[in-house]
């Protein structure tokens, strides 16, 4: 059974990792990287090629070009320029990305593109969006890999706390992947118990104020990973092959990637991380969840942060 065509844009840390790590789990048929620098392309796929004998797999990746998307599935955009190492805001980058981020689209759509965009450079809310401006395609099948990491951090110091596996949580991250990202605690469970009675009955081995120390572990095990090798990639490579998945094999998961709200939440104009169905259309269906009203007022602080940022391109 044929299980798609997956284009890869940009042959940095992220984009390679993202496509090495779709080569062991065997999501799709072809994988074709692009990039700028030819020969980096080439000389990747090749590598991940030479190592084909000793998985699984039957996926064939080659370097290609933009003809290559006219028959693709899904377009991964993980092009972007260098993040200096000592830098710590995704937003500084927003004005040098998003020139390169139109150009990819252009390129695309002029090979009568008609797949899923998953969108991965940062900063990933606002450069989803203006790949959806650019592009013209209809809302759900424009999305960003958004919160996802940074729920999949969540779990783990949880868990590494408490002594669980990461996968009985369910928590999420929602909002801006960024600065003003926040945590849904009240929504949130582990093994169907409430987060709150959870913290209440291990108070010896969660410690103080546990809300605000693993919001801050989360947010800071990214740029700790960043300071210390220059970039992060297995974290982020994986949950964006958990998203394709979902995607190629119609799975209808639930992840929180950055979508497009027109009256969710009762916002508009706006991509941003939210729980999200996702299936072979892309996002399926937002799924809304019963905010308390403090969390209700940071989560929209969040949402109008990303909205400023608009106002700063002529689009």
């Amino acid at each position: 059974m044929y299980r798609g065509k997956v284009i890869i844009i940009g042959a940095g840390s992220v984009g390679t990792a993202i496509a090495y790590s779709m080569v062991n789990q065997c999501v799709c048929q072809d994988i074709v990287i692009i990039d700028i620098n030819k020969d980096k392309a080439y000389a990747e796929s090749l590598d991940m090629m030479h190592s084909i004998e000793f998985m699984s797999t039957k996926t064939s990746v080659k370097e290609g070009d933009y003809s290559d998307c006219s028959d693709a599935d899904i377009i991964v955009i993980s092009a972007a320029s260098p993040m200096p190492k000592d830098s710590n805001d995704r937003m500084k980058f927003l004005n040098m990305n998003i020139s390169i981020v139109k150009d990819v689209v252009v390129n695309v759509m002029q090979n009568n593109f008609k797949g899923i965009f998953l969108v991965v450079t940062n900063p990933v809310d606002i450069m989803t969006y203006y790949v959806w401006k650019y592009s013209g395609l209809p809302s759900n099948r424009v999305i960003g890999s958004g919160t996802t990491l940074d729920t999949a951090r969540l779990h783990y110091y949880i868990a590494k706390t408490i002594d669980v596996d990461p996968r009985s949580i369910n928590a999420y991250i929602i909002g801006e992947h960024g600065d003003t990202e926040m945590v849904a605690w009240s929504t949130a469970t582990i093994g169907g118990k409430d987060i709150k009675s959870v913290f209440a009955d291990n108070k010896d081995r969660i410690g103080e104020d546990p809300y605000n120390n693993f919001l801050k572990q989360t947010s800071y095990g990214g740029w700790d990973i960043f300071s210390k090798k220059g970039n992060t990639s297995f974290g982020i490579a994986a949950s964006v092959t958990g998203i394709l998945k979902s995607i190629l094999f119609d799975e209808n998961r639930i992840y929180p990637i950055s979508v497009y709200l027109n009256g969710e939440y009762n916002i508009n104009d706006v991509y941003v991380s939210v729980p999200t169905i996702i299936n072979s259309n892309g996002a399926k269906e937002i799924v809304e969840l019963h905010l308390t009203d403090s969390e209700y007022e940071e989560f929209k602080k969040s949402c109008n942060k990303l909205k400023s940022k608009y106002k700063e391109f002529n689009n």
